[in-house]
C-alpha cells in the first residue's frame, strides 16, 4: 500500500487499522477522504463509509464499524468533523472509544490527534485528549460569540425601528360589531374568528387586548 497524503500506518502485532469516511448527503463525494485513508495505509476492505448527517452516531456504516473493532485496533479519519458534527458529542464518543473500547484514533488533518504515539514520555492519548478539549472550548466560544453578535445585531435593528417576526394582523373594520355579538353570546369564538377572517387564537388575542385597554 502506498504512503500518499501524510503519516503512514505503523502496525503493532495484532492491530487492525480501520478507516471511516462520511459525507452528509448522497450527492457528495467521498473521494478525497478515501484517498487520504488509502494513502495512510488503510486497506480498502477495512474502510467503512456513510452518507448521512453527523448529528448523531446512529449511522449504519459507523454502527457496523463499532461492532467490528476490538481493543488495540486503530480508527483513522481524515478530519474530526467526519466523526460527528457536535464537539460535545465527539468528545463523549472519543472517550468511549479510547477509554472504554481501548481503540486508538488517528485524525489525519491534525497530527496531534493521534492516540497511538508516545511523545517524550507523555502518551499520545493524553495529548490528544488535551487538544480535543481545547478544540471543544474554542468551538463553544465561537458559538457564544455568534449568539452575542446576533443578539447585538437584533438589538441595534430594533433600535432603528426594524420589526422581527410575523407582521401584526390589524383588526378589520367589522371587529367592533363582531366583538359586540360575541360579548352578548350571540356567536361563538369560531364564528367570530371566521367573520373577521382570522384564527381563533388571533381573535382571542384581540379580546385580551380589549380587556386590557378597558
Amino acid at each position: 500500500m502506498g504512503k500518499r497524503g501524510g503519516r503512514a500506518a505503523k502496525k503493532c502485532p495484532g492491530e487492525r487499522i480501520y478507516g471511516y469516511a462520511r459525507v452528509s448527503s448522497r450527492d457528495q463525494n467521498l473521494a478525497r477522504q478515501m484517498d487520504a485513508l488509502l494513502g495512510f495505509g488503510v486497506e480498502p476492505r477495512r474502510i467503512v463509509t456513510d452518507k448521512a448527517s453527523g448529528k448523531n452516531f446512529l449511522r449504519p456504516g459507523y454502527q457496523r464499524l463499532l461492532r467490528t473493532m476490538r481493543s488495540g485496533d486503530t480508527l483513522v479519519i481524515k478530519s474530526i468533523d467526519r466523526l460527528g458534527r457536535s464537539y460535545g458529542d465527539v468528545i463523549e464518543e472519543w472517550r468511549r472509544l479510547t477509554k472504554e473500547r481501548r481503540v486508538n484514533i488517528v485524525v489525519l488533518d491534525m497530527p496531534l490527534l493521534d492516540t497511538r504515539v508516545d511523545r517524550g514520555g507523555l502518551t499520545g492519548e493524553f495529548i490528544a485528549d488535551i487538544v480535543l478539549q481545547l478544540l471543544s472550548y474554542m468551538a463553544q466560544v465561537e458559538r457564544d460569540n455568534i449568539r452575542q453578535r446576533q443578539a447585538e445585531g437584533i438589538a441595534a435593528a430594533r433600535a432603528r425601528g426594524v420589526r422581527f417576526g410575523r407582521p401584526r394582523i390589524e383588526r378589520p373594520d367589522e371587529f367592533s360589531q363582531v366583538h359586540d355579538l360575541f360579548e352578548r353570546d350571540e356567536i361563538t369564538v369560531a364564528e367570530a374568528a371566521r367573520r373577521c377572517g382570522v384564527s381563533r387564537s388571533t381573535f382571542r388575542r384581540w379580546l385580551a387586548e380589549c380587556e386590557a385597554q378597558a
